[in-house]
C-alpha cells in the first residue's frame, strides 16, 4: 500500500511524511487538499458525456486543430509509450492563455488556448476550475517537498514554479480483454516535477517497487501523487521518479485525470542542455512524433 500524506498536517509532520514517501517509492496518496468533491464530480460527468459522443464529433477538436499549443482530442492508439500505441483516447489541456499573452506572442510551444467541445459546453468551466484548484494543490505539495529538503517553503513557488508549465489530461481507457497484453499506457516515468492523479473506481494503475509491481487503487477523496524526472534531477537522485503503468481489466470504461505540474517552460535547470521547454518538447515528441514536425514548421 502506498503511503498517505495529509496536506493539512503541521509543517514539520508534512515534511517528514513527504520525505519518507519520496524516498521509499516516489508515489503517495494526497488527502487534506481541499479540492471539492463537487468539482471532481462535475469534471467526471462532463468527461463521460464527451467520450460517449460519436467519433466524428470528438474529432471536431482533434489535436491537429490546436496548433503548437498542442491541445485537443486524440483517438485510441494515437499516443505512444516506448513506441507502442496505448489503449486509450484522451483530451489534452493546459493553462488557458489568450492570443495577447507574451508567451503565446513569443510562439512558445504548448502555450495557448484550449479546445472545448461544443456538444458538452459544461466541460469548459469544469476543466478551468479544476486547473485552478489543482495548481494550488500542486504548489502546496511542493511546499512540503521544499521543507522536506530543508529549503524555504516557497523555494519552488518563488523559482521554478513561479510561472509553472501546467499540463492536464483526461484519459478514457476502454476495457481490455482479460488475457490481453494491450496496456492502456505502458511502463514509463513522468517528465516534470510532480503529477496529481484522480482516477475513477475501476483501478488499473500499477507502480513498480523493489518487490515488483503493486496496485495503486483509488481511495475516495484522495489524489495519487508521484514525483517526476525533473524532481529526481533537482534532488540529484535523492527522490526517485518511479515507473508506473495502467491496464484496465475492470470490464468497464475507466477514466483518469492526470495533472502534470512542471517548471517554467523557459527555466534553465542544470544540467539540462537548454531550457525545461526544450527538454519537454523532446520528450513529448516521442509520444506524439507529429509535435516535433509541427514545432519545426511553426518556429
Amino acid at each position: 500500500m502506498l503511503p498517505v500524506v495529509d496536506l493539512s498536517s503541521p509543517a514539520s509532520m508534512l515534511a517528514g511524511e513527504i520525505e519518507r514517501a519520496c524516498r521509499a517509492s516516489g508515489f503517495f496518496y494526497v488527502v487534506g487538499h481541499g479540492v471539492p468533491a463537487e468539482l471532481q464530480g462535475r469534471l467526471d460527468t462532463a468527461a463521460r458525456r464527451f467520450f460517449g459522443l460519436p467519433e466524428a464529433d470528438k474529432m471536431e477538436i482533434a489535436m491537429q486543430h490546436g496548433g503548437t499549443a498542442w491541445r485537443g482530442f486524440f483517438p485510441v492508439g494515437a499516443e505512444l509509450t516506448a513506441g507502442r500505441p496505448d489503449r486509450k483516447e484522451g483530451l489534452y489541456f493546459g493553462e488557458e492563455l489568450g492570443d495577447d499573452d507574451p508567451r503565446v506572442r513569443a510562439g512558445l510551444p504548448l502555450h495557448g488556448r484550449n479546445l472545448f467541445p461544443r456538444q458538452v459546453p459544461e466541460l469548459r468551466d469544469a476543466v478551468l476550475d479544476y486547473l485552478e484548484a489543482l495548481t494550488a494543490t500542486a504548489q502546496a505539495v511542493l511546499r512540503g517537498v521544499a521543507l522536506s529538503l530543508d529549503l524555504d517553503a516557497d523555494y519552488f513557488a518563488d523559482g521554478y514554479t513561479a510561472h509553472p508549465t501546467v499540463l492536464f489530461r483526461i484519459f478514457h481507457y476502454p476495457p481490455a480483454p482479460p488475457d490481453s497484453d494491450d496496456w492502456g499506457v505502458g511502463e514509463h516515468t513522468d517528465y516534470g516535477l510532480l503529477t496529481l492523479l484522480a482516477q475513477d473506481d475501476n483501478g488499473g494503475l500499477q507502480v513498480r517497487s523493489g518487490d515488483g509491481w503493486i496496485d495503486a487503487p483509488p481511495i475516495p477523496g484522495a489524489f495519487v501523487c508521484n514525483i517526476g524526472d525533473m524532481l529526481e534531477r533537482v534532488t540529484d537522485g535523492y527522490y526517485r521518479s518511479t515507473p508506473h503503468r495502467v491496464r484496465n481489466l475492470s470490464g468497464r470504461d475507466r477514466l483518469s485525470f492526470p495533472f502534470f505540474f512542471d517548471p517554467d517552460f523557459t527555466a534553465e535547470i542544470p544540467p539540462l542542455p537548454g531550457t525545461y521547454g526544450d527538454y519537454l518538447i523532446s520528450k513529448v515528441s516521442h509520444v506524439f512524433p507529429q509535435l516535433r514536425r509541427q514545432v519545426h514548421l511553426n518556429p
